[in-house]
């Protein structure tokens, strides 16, 4: 087995794939790449038992076959190479107990052992019941806005992804972590029947940053546990989380009269600045609001530490002062684009809900909520 390929797409094919490889592998043939040669095209496989990523370069070969490559090392060894052709033939190891890779440049030779590719396991059969198809810059946005709210509570699998809610007029992309909420929502993506499924955080981190340079339709299969990703050269299927998603639209609070509308780098930078004087258990930022004016609190009682800060906004409804997490916050307002925010809240016990007032598209809309940090 012998073939010619550009060190440049094969570092990029490499990078798209290698997001799910863990060194902690149950199984240790899952630290290798599976390369699959045949027809002038090399299918790259990676995986880690519940995620599968595979991704299709061309290469110059009269060859078909396929090997098991060690990972890190075959990466690390690509990566050094700038933009020139490698030959890559597979070759007997001298005890002739197993196989070899050797990749040739212009002028040095280099060999890695390789592992028994008999041993990497088939790809998981896949009969999908349902499919739906999105813009891979739609399902871009949808994953910035939400993944960062997903939660870490292995006990609570379901909020460790993002629930998928597709509907007749409207599509749903939401992460919660029972502290904070994000419902993304998109009305030009709708689906005939009604449906949804909970995708993992760890395989979605990795599709965010592919998707953010690709401009190919993505198509979506599924069925009751698993789901199949297509978009370009790429297919990646993954298991998905079974359990019943948690009702959020609950503990959205419906009537919010008291509303809070500030330019988001003021309110981002102001609350970054407090929270270095916050309680580092609580992270507790106070919003105190009246007239047209935040005071912003952040208070350290075990080290004396304090921040008092006068922001200048447009406020509308009674007098209130409630704490948040400026952790939360940050996190929220980092990820929204826009120049100006508004927070709607009700009472100093309730969730205060945070929404971009310019920058979206006519179709989207996004809902951010933080519940309250309640007490000093």
């Amino acid at each position: 087995m012998k073939f010619i390929v550009a060190s440049g797409e094969l570092q990029k094919a490499l990078s798209t794939v290698s997001g799910v490889i863990s060194s902690s592998q149950s199984r240790p043939i899952l630290e290798n790449y599976l390369f699959e040669l045949e027809d002038n095209q090399l299918k790259i496989t990676a995986s880690d038992g519940e995620t599968t990523l595979i991704t299709t370069i061309e290469v110059k070969s009269d060859d078909a076959g396929k090997i098991a490559v060690p990972a890190k090392i075959f990466q690390e060894f690509v990566k050094t190479y700038g933009e020139q052709p490698l030959t890559l033939s597979v070759k007997a190891s001298e005890d002739g107990n197993g196989k070899l890779l050797e990749i040739l440049d212009e002028k040095d030779n280099f060999a890695v052992a390789l592992d028994n590719e008999e041993d990497y396991p088939e790809l998981p059969e896949f009969d999908p019941a349902q499919n739906v198809k999105i813009s891979s810059g739609v399902l871009s946005e949808a994953l910035t806005n939400t993944l960062f709210a997903t939660s870490n509570d292995s006990l609570r699998p379901v909020m460790t992804g993002v629930l998928f809610q597709f509907k007749e007029d409207e599509t749903n992309f939401v992460a919660t972590d029972s502290h904070r909420l994000v419902v993304y929502k998109r009305t030009d993506l709708v689906n005939a029947e009604p449906i949804e499924f909970i995708m993992p955080k760890k395989p979605l981190a990795i599709f965010k940053n592919i998707l953010s340079s690709s401009n190919d339709e993505v198509t979506i299969e599924f069925n009751d546990n698993m789901a199949k990703f297509t978009f370009g050269n790429n297919i990646w299927i993954c298991r998905l989380i079974d359990g019943k998603y948690p009702n959020y639209t609950a503990v959205i609070p419906k009537d919010n009269p008291n509303v809070l509308t500030i330019n988001r780098n003021l309110l981002l930078n102001s609350i970054r600045r407090a929270s270095i004087m916050s309680n580092k258990s609580t992270n507790q930022v106070r919003f105190k609001l009246s007239g047209n004016v935040l005071h912003l609190h952040a208070e350290d009682t075990e080290y004396a530490n304090k921040a008092d800060m006068q922001i200048p906004c447009d406020y509308n409804g009674e007098d209130i002062n409630i704490g948040f997490s400026s952790k939360f916050l940050t996190e929220m307002l980092s990820v929204l684009g826009s120049d100006d925010i508004t927070m709607k809240m009700s009472q100093p016990n309730r969730p205060g809900i945070v929404e971009p007032v310019d920058g979206l598209e006519e179709e989207e809309q996004i809902l951010m909520l933080s519940m309250p940090v309640i007490g000093m």
